[in-house]
């Protein structure tokens, strides 16, 4: 199902069933996504995404940093990181995203994707260190990319393109039922920065 051209609307279910996915649009004006996104490039210790596949020690073109309330320790692909503390920029977009969704996130894993090239492949965000079920807030900035969600038994394929300034909330079962991924644009030369805000519980 393609929904590149359907008005935003958060109170729309992006899935047919199996989990919640809101799409809120554009909820940060172009002249302030600007700003951040200008300010994210500058401020954010960004650092080459690692994992762990078939023993081998992998190093991303795609760099990636990880904020919180404090130094948590989060593990995904076999790869342990620990949290910086919040930058000023990551805590008015905190606040902002907690205000515009009405959910409460203690933390956030950035992505910084240098083109169209880099991407993310199929995946599930189900690791054991997030609230079960909890909200996963996503706010983009830079180049518009296609993120497209797969059921993992039906195989139903769910496109959507995010915006420059645009918030996607997963929410409940989601991540049980629904893959995700950022699928390569090879025409695209622009960055992109992704923010998933998080609930981490400990």
């Amino acid at each position: 199902m393609d929904l590149f051209n359907t008005p935003s609307n958060s109170q729309t279910n992006l899935l047919p069933n199996d989990g919640i996915v809101n799409y809120y649009g554009v909820i940060i004006p172009i002249i302030d996504a600007d700003l951040f996104y200008t300010a994210l490039l500058k401020t954010i210790k960004w650092k080459p995404d690692e994992a762990v596949i078939f023993r081998k020690h992998i190093l991303t073109k795609r760099k990636v940093a990880w904020y919180a309330d404090t130094n948590f320790k989060y593990t995904y692909s076999g790869i342990t990181k620990e949290a910086l503390i919040w930058t000023k920029e990551l805590l008015q977009l905190k606040n902002i995203t907690e205000d515009v969704t009405g959910e409460k996130f203690n933390s956030c894993l950035l992505n910084l994707y240098h083109n169209g090239e880099e991407g993310m492949a199929w995946h599930s965000d189900g690791e054991k260190d997030l609230k079960k079920h909890g909200a996963i807030g996503s706010l983009s900035f830079g180049v518009q990319r296609k993120f497209s969600f797969k059921h993992k038994e039906t195989k139903q394929k769910i496109d959507i393109q995010l915006a420059h300034g645009s918030l996607l909330v997963m929410r409940g079962a989601t991540q049980s039922h629904w893959l995700h991924r950022l699928p390569p644009a090879k025409l695209i030369s622009k960055p992109r920065i992704n923010l998933t805000f998080r609930m981490i519980e400990k």
